[in-house]
């Protein structure tokens, strides 16, 4: 594999990450709006892009310990000591590679970070609410059959029996 191969491989992991990055923010409009219902189908594209990142992820790994082995590197470098290792032009464009993920994933992490905070919210209200709306209790009788503890009730309906 080659410098021109592992930098493909990174463009196209700026493009998944991107994706990513669409699909958090398509996640935090739905949180915002309420409409929940499509919460679970932004999940699945969600991890559909993570598997394409996790399979990239071994293809860049495998070129990246090759390209280190010719330029006499240790093996599994991260790609900021490549760039530093690597001859020109290609130390530029690691490192504007480098910098470009770094971005994105600095992005990716504040956005996940924010929906996370609001879905943790959203279900702590949720359940605020449940603790705190009681059922309505059928309540007890008294000897007469009437309901205990309504006297404007047993009154009224004195009167009209």
């Amino acid at each position: 594999m080659d410098h021109q191969h592992l930098s493909t491989l990174l463009w196209r992991e700026q493009e998944l990450l991107d994706l990513l990055l669409f699909k958090a923010e398509e996640k935090q409009y739905l949180i915002l709006s309420g409409k929940t219902r499509w919460l679970a189908r932004i999940a699945h594209e969600i991890e559909v892009v993570l598997e394409q990142l996790r399979t990239l992820e071994v293809e860049r790994a495998a070129a990246t310990e090759q390209i280190a082995g010719r330029l006499g590197m240790d093996a599994n470098p991260s790609l900021r000591q490549l760039a530093d290792s690597a001859p020109a032009p290609w130390s530029d464009l690691y490192a504007k590679h480098h910098e470009s993920l770094l971005v994105l994933v600095t992005e990716l992490r504040g956005l996940s970070d924010a929906n996370r905070e609001m879905l943790e919210g959203g279900l702590a209200a949720i359940s605020d609410a449940l603790t705190s709306a009681r059922t309505p209790s059928a309540g007890t009788y008294t000897n007469s059959g009437r309901a205990a503890g309504n006297a404007y009730r047993s009154v009224t309906l004195d009167g009209a029996l």
